[in-house]
Order: C-alpha cells, then sequence, then structure tokens
C-alpha cells in the first residue's frame, strides 16, 4: 500500500450518548442491517461494543459515517424511526457540507444562512444530496431565471421543482404556477383516448397532479386551479402566452422538439422563474429528422454560456427512490457507454 493510501485513511473512535439500549437496537437494525448498509455504501469499516462504535476506512468515509451515526442517533431519540428508506435517503445526504460540518440547532441552514428547506401547505421538503441542495437555492435565487435539471428519473428534479413552485406562490413571489408537459406516449402508442380534452391529457399530467396533492392537499389544488392560480396543461397550450409573475416548470422537457422548445423559452414574463427537467436517456420522439430532434439535446449548448441560466446536472448517485433504481440507471449507463 502506498503513503498517499496510507494517509487518507484514519480510524476514529465514537461514543453515543445518552446511554439508551432501545436507541441503539434501532440504529443498528436487526442483525445490525443498518450498520451494514453504512459500511457498504460509505466504503468502511464500522466495529462496536454497546455505545462505542470504532470506524476504520477512507478519512471522508469515516467523516460521513461519524456525522450520520451521530445525527441518526439523535434523530432515533426525537421518536423517528430508521427504515431501509430513511436511511437511504439519509445516506443521500451524506455528501452535503452540513451533515458532516454539524447540523445547525434546529437543522434548518445550509451553512451559509440560507435555508434549503421548503415549508408547504401540507409538509416541509428538504432536498438531498448537494446537488439537490444546489437546484433548490437556484431557483431561490433573484439572478438565475432560468433553471435546467438534467439527470436519471428518481432524482428529485420535478418534485423540487414543483415544491419551490409551491413555495414561491405561498410566499407571495409569483401571482401563479404553470405546470407543462409534452404530451408524448412512452414508446407505445396509446390510440383513441375516450373522454374530453380535459380527460385525455389528463393521464399525461397525472405526477404534477400527485406532487401537488403531497405538497398542497386535495381541497386547495382544486380550489387553486378552478381559479387558475395553478393551470397544468399540455406544451401545446403554451403558443401565444406571454407569462408574468409566474412560476414555470416544464417537465419531461427532452421529448420537446426543437421548435417546441424555443415556443416555450420565448414565454418568459417578468417576474417569473423557470424550471425545465429532463432527462436526456429517455427521449421519446420518434425518428431522427430535424423537426424530431430533442429541444432539451439541442438547447443545452445553445444556452449554457447566457447569464440567468443555469444547467444542474443529476446522476445515478443522486437517485432518491429504492436502492436498485441507483444500479439500474449505472447499468444502463455502462451499457450506453459501450455503445458509443
Amino acid at each position: 500500500m502506498s503513503d498517499d493510501s496510507l494517509e487518507s485513511r484514519s480510524t476514529k473512535s465514537l461514543n453515543l450518548q445518552p446511554s439508551d439500549a432501545g436507541r441503539l437496537a434501532t440504529l443498528c437494525g436487526p442483525l445490525d442491517r443498518n450498520i451494514r448498509q453504512l459500511e457498504q455504501r460509505l466504503g468502511i469499516h464500522i466495529k462496536n461494543r454497546g455505545h462505542d462504535f470504532q470506524l476504520e476506512g477512507p478519512q471522508e468515509g469515516v467523516r460521513k459515517g461519524e456525522a450520520l451515526l451521530t445525527h441518526l442517533y439523535a434523530q432515533i431519540g426525537g421518536g423517528a424511526t430508521l427504515d431501509a428508506k430513511t436511511l437511504h435517503l439519509y445516506l443521500q445526504e451524506a455528501g452535503v457540507t452540513e451533515l458532516v460540518d454539524g447540523f445547525s440547532k434546529n437543522g434548518d441552514s445550509d451553512g451559509d444562512g440560507a435555508s434549503t428547506h421548503l415549508r408547504l401547505w401540507q409538509k416541509t421538503v428538504r432536498p438531498r444530496g448537494p446537488r439537490q441542495t444546489r437546484f433548490v437555492r437556484d431557483l431561490q435565487s433573484d439572478d438565475i431565471d432560468v433553471n435546467f435539471a438534467i439527470g436519471p428519473a428518481g432524482t428529485g428534479k420535478t418534485y423540487l421543482a414543483v415544491a419551490c413552485a409551491v413555495q414561491a406562490l405561498a410566499s407571495d413571489r409569483v401571482k401563479r404556477i404553470f405546470l407543462v408537459r409534452p404530451a408524448v406516449e412512452v414508446g407505445e402508442k396509446l390510440g383513441f383516448l375516450p373522454g374530453d380534452l380535459t380527460q385525455k391529457i389528463d393521464p399525461y399530467m397525472q405526477p404534477l397532479y400527485d406532487a401537488l396533492f403531497e405538497m398542497v392537499g386535495n381541497e386547495r389544488v382544486e380550489r387553486l386551479i378552478d381559479r387558475k392560480v395553478i393551470e397544468i396543461a399540455p406544451l401545446a397550450y403554451m403558443r401565444g402566452r406571454t407569462l408574468n409573475e409566474a412560476f414555470i416548470i416544464l417537465d419531461e422537457s427532452q421529448n420537446t422538439t426543437i421548435a417546441q422548445m424555443k415556443m416555450f423559452l420565448t414565454r418568459i414574463g417578468f417576474g417569473s422563474k423557470v424550471a425545465i427537467t429532463g432527462d436526456l436517456t429517455q427521449i421519446d420522439l420518434g425518428g431522427n429528422q430535424q423537426d424530431q430532434r430533442s429541444g432539451l439535446a439541442h438547447v443545452i449548448p445553445l444556452l449554457k454560456d447566457i447569464p440567468g441560466i443555469h444547467i444542474t446536472r443529476f446522476n445515478s448517485r443522486d437517485v432518491v427512490r429504492h436502492p436498485i433504481v441507483q444500479r439500474i440507471v449505472d447499468a444502463y449507463e455502462q451499457d450506453d457507454r459501450q455503445q458509443q
């Protein structure tokens, strides 16, 4: 082993207090399952005898492990449980500076005094991981008007964009929310859909409704939609409109054509904030003709250096769904690289 490798490894002793057998059992999980998951994800070795823990491995992994164990133990003391999903979300957050350096007393600061908690009517949404945190900061920034979020499914792009839109509406920073999607079938033809126009397009918009209902509540969402404070519509409905003092989200933007993307971007009015989310590995447009090229793939290199526009690129490490989703994304990315 090289001297550099030796210098990058460390050992840390940690005593978790107050002494509480029940809390310790919850932290470790059945047959120490939680500890094994921490070891695997952080690349370290964890031994414990009661409340005395010893962490060994790469210095950064040990630092994160110490911060995670300390924080999780404190959270369990507040009555929280530690199931596989909860632990996975905390592990996603292991790269955030605030977790390693120590949470503020109420866990509400991102380290520079700016809150990244999104307090909404129904719940509080907290970004997980450094890229999610940066994406939320950018959406809250007065210096950035258009935010692109590009990356695989499950990285929280749409969910966080909707949460930021709801917070902006609740705090009167915008007057309206527009949630827009291109109505494109995912790799299959659905044929004739029964019902009126609203009933035909609702299946395409359902993920946006789901996020709103969770954050705002069904009854309030329905009232806001009735008053046109929130509009959920297919992209084609945006033509001819100029949207002032609005929070506008274009979801699944990889399925816009070049002409549609241009049309959408030229709808932006004064006092508006725009979030454009997409996954360039899941383009459902047919053919390679000029009019069927992805508008998202075309616009990113075109606008990347324009002031007031920012691009956040997510990857499989940012997936906050079941851990197997992260491994599936990795497998597809590896296959794409081999095909190139």
